[in-house]
């Protein structure tokens, strides 16, 4: 199983990006899709959530009505569109894939594959 991230980079404060988590290997699909994101000097924070099933999303306060989440059709891309950034959105960003419906979609520990992260960077 491979989770590969991409489309990040450096933007201006209230610009947009999208990024993009390209899944392979899967078996069956994984459950669910999550992105993460780390600050330096800070702990891994869950930013979004979406069950493949049926699509249902979740989001964490701090981004949500400014990101979205999606997957295409085939369920082997998983985007985030992230709009209106702040500064206090810089982080590497990080997929990660649970195999099962999560306790906890926020709890990093949940999840059983990570792809590797990709720097976003917002600059005021």
């Amino acid at each position: 199983v491979q989770l590969q991230a991409s489309g990040g980079g450096l933007v201006q404060t209230g610009g947009s990006l999208r990024l993009s988590c390209a899944a392979s290997g899967f078996t069956l699909g994984p459950y669910g899709i999550a992105w993460f994101r780390q600050a330096p000097g800070k702990e891994r924070e869950a930013v979004s959530y979406i069950s493949i099933s049926d699509d249902t999303a979740d989001y964490a306060g701090s981004v949500k009505g400014r990101f979205t989440i999606s997957r295409d059709n085939a369920k082997t891309t998983f985007s985030l569109q992230m709009n209106s950034l702040k500064p206090e959105d810089t982080a590497v960003y990080y997929c990660a894939a649970i195999n099962s419906p999560p306790v906890n979609w926020r709890w990093r520990g949940d999840y059983d594959y990570w792809g590797q992260g990709t720097q976003v960077t917002v600059s005021s």
